[in-house]
């Protein structure tokens, strides 16, 4: 890459990676990205260990458990490295240092020397933003890094690297064409997350779960609710922020002694999060928006929709056709005058987020809507909701 890359070079490089559309380009082992850290660390850029390393993996809640954490690390002047999946709505967000994403100018440098190594190895799109992630800590002199798991733990690229603490979030059905088709065998490939981790916390499990990961690690801990207001909206988040509560605790035993365990209770308090019952408003309309894209997330929103004011105009679900979302879509109907599964068939169909959301708000005045889905569909949403004519 030369001195006279652009900003759109960004999408560029990481195109010719196979840009992923969800799991579907998910390539398991910890080959790859170890021969590309090593392809790097020959051409002197070495991988510094910051002083904690964190990993978190699970089927939902992941995303949110990192942020409580990483505010929870900042409120105590920690330096702190934070990498999340997917985007919303640019490369750069999966990446940041103290709350800030990585700047284009970074990102371009660092592409640089990682991806013809990248292509050379046959890295894939997520393998590769896992190195740039790990090289931009490096660079930084990060304190604490936090990463989050893509697909599972065992085969996953985060965990290609070693860690002091393991975290895992509530365990469901989801990626079963990689994990599994049963809880047992998903949680057996989640709880990988603790391998070689001093430090190792779950959230609060169903029973088949727990009793799987009671026999692979005696010394995990298990967290309890987080006791106090959040800012992030839904009852389903006392669960994301006791568990980053409980590793805060921990590591301040340990770890981490100078923490302040009251900052940061408060940082975790204050902390809001981007896809997550996000309120917009449009117009005359309100939307709320949610990365719940399964059936296991869908359902730990049942509660706090039960808890908010009057039935959704619309519940749009934007979803993959692979997805078996019919027990959830049933537990949504009770919510919303109308719920519309947009899958490219059926009765609602659309061609297109943009397009169903044109047509359902052109049906109502002085509408509430809740759209759940990827961060695809978040990112889609968004869109149209800034550039919309209607």
């Amino acid at each position: 890459m030369t001195n006279t890359a652009k900003p759109s070079d960004i999408e560029a490089w990481l195109g010719a990676l196979d840009a992923p559309d969800a799991d579907r380009d998910y390539q398991p082992g910890h080959t790859r990205i170890q021969a590309l850290m090593k392809a790097l660390e020959r051409s002197s850029h070495v991988f510094h260990k910051p002083r904690v390393r964190i990993r978190i993996a699970g089927t939902n809640g992941k995303g949110s458990t990192a942020n409580f954490l990483a505010a929870a690390m900042q409120a105590n002047d920690l330096r702190v490295g934070l990498y999340t999946s997917p985007h919303i709505l640019q490369f750069n967000e999966r990446i940041q240092v103290d709350g800030k994403m990585v700047t284009d100018t970074d990102l371009l440098s660092l592409m640089g020397e990682v991806m013809p190594r990248a292509l050379g190895v046959g890295a894939s799109y997520f393998e590769t933003a896992t190195v740039l992630a790990l090289q931009y800590f490096s660079r930084q002199q990060v304190d604490v890094e936090i990463l989050e798991a893509g697909v599972g733990a065992r085969l996953d690229a985060t965990t290609a690297v070693a860690a002091d603490v393991g975290l895992l979030t509530p365990v469901g059905l989801d990626h079963q064409d990689w994990l599994g088709n049963t809880l047992e065998s998903i949680t057996q490939e989640k709880a990988y997350i603790f391998h070689g981790c001093d430090i190792c916390i779950s959230a609060s499990q169903v029973d088949k779960v727990q009793q799987v990961l009671n026999t692979k690690n005696e010394s995990i801990s298990y967290s309890p609710l987080f006791a106090g207001p959040l800012k992030a909206i839904g009852k389903h988040q006392q669960i994301n922020a006791g568990l980053a509560f409980s590793a805060v605790k921990k590591l301040a035993l340990s770890l981490l002694p100078q923490l302040d365990i009251n900052k940061a209770k408060l940082a975790i308090q204050h902390t809001q999060i981007l896809g997550r019952l996000q309120r917009v408003q449009y117009r005359e309309h309100i939307f709320w928006l949610d990365a719940a894209h399964n059936d296991h997330a869908i359902r730990a929103l049942l509660p706090t929709l039960k808890a908010m004011d009057g039935l959704f105009d619309v519940i749009l679900v934007a979803t993959r056709k692979d997805r078996d979302l019919s027990r959830a879509v049933a537990d949504l109907q009770p919510f919303a005058k109308r719920v519309v599964r947009l899958t490219g068939e059926g009765e609602h169909d659309y061609a297109s987020v943009s397009q169903a959301l044109h047509g359902e708000v052109s049906r109502v005045q002085g509408g509430k809507f809740l759209v759940l889905g990827s961060f695809i569909t978040i990112a889609q949403t968004l869109s149209w909701l800034k550039g919309s004519s209607v």
